[in-house]
């Protein structure tokens, strides 16, 4: 009768049970390890950000310790051209990770105006600390299959972590068709080094731009947002008359 309690089996009832399954052939194997992890690519992909009249969601992710100060007031006075390039494409939603300090990595909610990011981002300042780009991989990767990214752009100059732990949380993004598109300002051969291989296992672009460079920062983020919001495509039409799209182009898969 449905609902009654279900009543304990004895010891014999349990090894009779057990008889009468070797009896039927062996228990079904448990799924591999290969086998979970393509699984888990179906379902992600399943959830493509990229099925038509999607919404872009882009993660916008900052270096925020003590030296990047003046390149923070920078972004968040150009942060408003994402979301300008976006419009005409469509609609966008950012989600602004940062860290900066003493293991301070903080991310704000999905946001689609450009006014509420600026008064956020201009509450935020600059504190000394190290790098932690790992963790800003791991942010994204958690929203990728959450509620579907479509890229992630990350700004700094500097890289303080192993790179082999930074390059597997990269390759999971990759996996998972999310590029991350780096963008370095100055000139660090190791954070270079590290960069560009973030980029290329996530199927990305690395970028670089000069230390102070509104101009060439803004055409950057305005082609990573007509990326999130349209996707190769919209990105391909922005090269033609833009060299950050031109940039990225070339080296996205």
């Amino acid at each position: 009768m449905a609902g009654e309690p279900i009543k304990p089996k004895s010891a014999g009832e349990v090894d009779s049970a057990k008889a009468e399954a070797r009896k039927g052939g062996p228990l079904p194997e448990k799924p591999s390890a290969s086998e979970d992890i393509a699984a888990f690519v179906a379902k992600a992909r399943a959830m493509s950000p990229h099925r038509p009249g999607a919404k872009g969601r882009l993660v916008f992710a900052l270096d925020a310790t003590m030296s990047r100060q003046p390149t923070w007031d920078m972004a968040c006075a150009l942060q408003a051209d994402m979301f300008r390039e976006a419009a005409s494409l469509g609609s966008l939603d950012i989600r602004l990770v940062y860290y900066r300090g003493f293991n301070e990595c903080r991310a704000t909610g999905w946001i689609s105006d450009s006014a509420h990011l600026a008064r956020l981002m201009s509450k935020i300042d600059c504190q000394g600390g190290n790098t932690q780009i790992g963790k800003v991989l791991s942010e994204a990767r958690r929203e990728a299959v959450a509620s579907a990214v479509r890229a992630v752009v990350f700004v700094g100059d500097a890289m303080e972590e192993s790179v082999d732990d930074l390059c597997a949380k990269a390759g999971e993004l990759g996996l998972l068709k999310v590029p991350v598109f780096m963008f370095q300002e100055g000139h660090d051969a190791t954070a270079e080094q590290a960069f560009r291989e973030i980029a290329r296992l996530t199927g990305g672009a690395w970028c670089k731009f000069d230390p102070g460079a509104a101009a060439q920062l803004r055409e950057l983020l305005r082609a990573a947002a007509a990326y999130a919001a349209g996707g190769r495509e919209a990105l391909l039409r922005l090269s033609k008359t833009t060299g950050g799209a031109a940039a990225l182009i070339g080296q996205i898969k």
